[in-house]
């Protein structure tokens, strides 16, 4: 009787829940979103056009992507092996990588980049090194993408590694004794069983890629044309009061952003149906 009760409030305290919950969306929520594009289209689409194919912006928009595109499968590969690892077996130190996976969680992203900096700039333990063979790290795209990977590395761990762990090792352990080999048994076995929690992870990956402003702008100098991602360029511009240009770029992001959402509730979808 107690569950019953608790499950059927009166109508007028539902709809005010509900109505809450639309207001709190629509004020941090929909109204932010509508207010970029109308910023970026304030002056006409002829304006907008112009802001985002600038020589600037279309160098954002390539070291953007070219991040995303490097970061991305390096965390496939590193998420889904440190997954296996610590679902599948028992070794000294698996304590340890389970708490490295969930490190860039706890340091902040600012401080993440500070850290490549020290050790990977020029008075770092690592910077003679690089600048004898003439390796630039920081403030270069390479430090970009190091920063990156760093930070968006727990989302295809973490995505897997739940799930693998719920699954047990029974059907790995059968296909084994079956004379399957240990790589047959991971591509035919263990990866087909994870697939939509791991496409998960990667479109989380991916939007952090594209998005990730803190440890990207320390270990980036902020060199116009070279070394600045969107989020950056969007800093600028609008540090410089071209207000338009600023959400016309923010406006590429916030795209790519509701793509993103898009496609996270088709892979969630299609995992529950599964």
């Amino acid at each position: 009787m107690r569950e019953r009760a608790a499950t059927r409030e009166p109508v007028w305290v539902r709809r005010a829940l509900i109505a809450a919950a639309l207001a709190f969306l629509a004020l941090f929520l929909f109204v932010p979103v509508i207010a970029v594009f109308a910023s970026a289209f304030a002056e006409g689409p002829l304006k907008w056009l112009s802001a985002v194919t600038d020589r600037e912006s279309l160098s954002a928009i390539t070291l953007t992507l070219l991040t995303a595109l490097i970061a991305v499968p390096l965390n496939l590969v590193f998420g889904v092996a440190a997954a296996w690892l610590i679902a599948k077996f028992r070794f000294p130190g698996r304590s340890v990588l389970l708490t490295l996976v969930d490190l860039p969680f706890s340091i902040s992203p600012v401080i993440a980049g500070l850290m490549f900096v020290m050790l990977l700039g020029k008075n770092g333990p690592f910077g003679g090194l690089l600048e004898a063979h003439h390796l630039q790290i920081i403030f270069a795209p390479p430090g970009i993408v190091i920063a990156t990977v760093f930070v968006t590395f727990p989302f295809v761990a973490r995505e897997v590694l739940p799930l693998m762990q719920s699954q047990g090792n029974d059907q790995e352990e059968a296909a084994l004794t079956l004379g399957a080999s240990g790589w047959q048994t991971f591509f035919k076995v263990t990866l087909p069983r994870v697939k939509w929690a791991l496409l998960y992870g990667v479109v989380l990956c991916n939007a952090r890629a594209m998005g990730e402003f803190g440890a990207v702008s320390v270990v980036s100098g902020h060199i116009r044309g070279l070394t600045n991602t969107l989020p950056l360029h969007v800093e600028i511009l609008y540090n410089e009061y071209q207000f338009t240009g600023a959400f016309a770029v923010a406006s590429l992001l916030t795209f790519l952003a509701l793509v993103t959402l898009g496609v996270k509730k088709v892979v969630e979808w299609r995992a529950a149906a599964t």
